[in-house]
């Protein structure tokens, strides 16, 4: 994978962007009437917006250290969610905390070192707990469940340090787009056919959603001077997988969130589960 890169550009961009879309927004649901059902939860949202959005552009700010920083702090958190959900033994637990503060580390200080050789090291690092605890009944659901965390969050987490200015558009887009799939589903949502559930998996998310998303996200590049179209594809697909990989999840582990701390979101794995498959995939097609 090709070194970090400092972003700088991007968010210098991105900043008046946000801050012009959150005041705007704090003006919106503050003024909403008390007969509006989601008014309590929409003021929840905003609130956690409103924290959430200087803390990831400020990591930035600081460099690739701050984007290190940043991934290796969602990541212990989002680690700790996901086990939870997968009812993973401690030994498996400690893997995955381990790996989300490794992985991003690795990103920042040797880049170059994330290869083929450091897929098989991770690969038998979330094997070998389960290979030597001799769990003949479950072990094989032990270990794929490691793998799929450690691709799931702390290497897709790592491309808040490869990624570089990249990233920064990336989780500005993101959230623009689950903005504008909320919008999307509740406008256009109700009946046609746009108000087709996208799968069984989450029946409230529907292809007006997607189309909500698919603006925003453009809307959102576009407002960072990022746009391209492979990268407006990769982030929409990021949101519609990444809403609908976390819903499985939650479905097999018969959870309605993977957390409770979050306002107006559940948990942290509730807020970041479309940025994680968003970023792995910009990986995928800029690295």
């Amino acid at each position: 994978m090709s070194a970090a890169v400092v972003a700088g550009e991007v968010v210098g961009r991105a900043l008046p962007v946000v801050v012009g879309v959150l005041g705007a927004g704090g003006v919106a649901v503050a003024a909403l009437p008390s007969r509006v059902r989601a008014r309590d939860e929409l003021r929840k949202r905003w609130r956690s917006w409103a924290v959430a959005a200087p803390l990831f552009l400020g990591a930035f700010f600081a460099g690739p250290a701050g984007a290190f920083v940043l991934a290796a702090g969602l990541g212990v958190i989002a680690v700790g969610e996901y086990t939870r959900m997968a009812a993973l033994p401690r030994g498996e637990r400690a893997v995955l905390a381990v790996a989300a503060v490794a992985v991003p580390g690795v990103a920042w200080a040797a880049p170059h070192a994330l290869d083929l050789r450091a897929a098989g090291a991770l690969l038998i690092a979330a094997a070998s707990v389960a290979l030597f605890s001799g769990d003949a009944a479950h072990g094989f659901t032990r270990a794929c469940r490691t793998v799929f965390g450690l691709l799931w969050i702390p290497v897709s987490l790592s491309g808040l340090v490869l990624l570089g200015d990249t990233a920064v558009a990336v989780g500005v887009a993101v959230a623009f787009g689950d903005v504008g799939a909320w919008c999307g589903g509740t406008a256009l949502g109700r009946k046609g056919p746009l108000a087709r559930a996208l799968s069984p998996l989450s029946p409230n998310k529907t292809w007006a959603g997607v189309a909500g998303a698919a603006a925003a996200t453009a809307a959102a590049l576009a407002a960072v001077g990022a746009f391209s179209p492979v990268l407006w594809a990769t982030v929409l697909v990021g949101c519609v997988l990444g809403d609908l990989l976390e819903s499985m999840v939650k479905r097999e582990a018969d959870v309605k969130d993977a957390g409770s701390w979050l306002p107006g979101f559940g948990g942290l794995l509730d807020r970041i589960d479309s940025l994680l498959v968003a970023l792995l995939l910009t990986m995928v097609v800029t690295l």
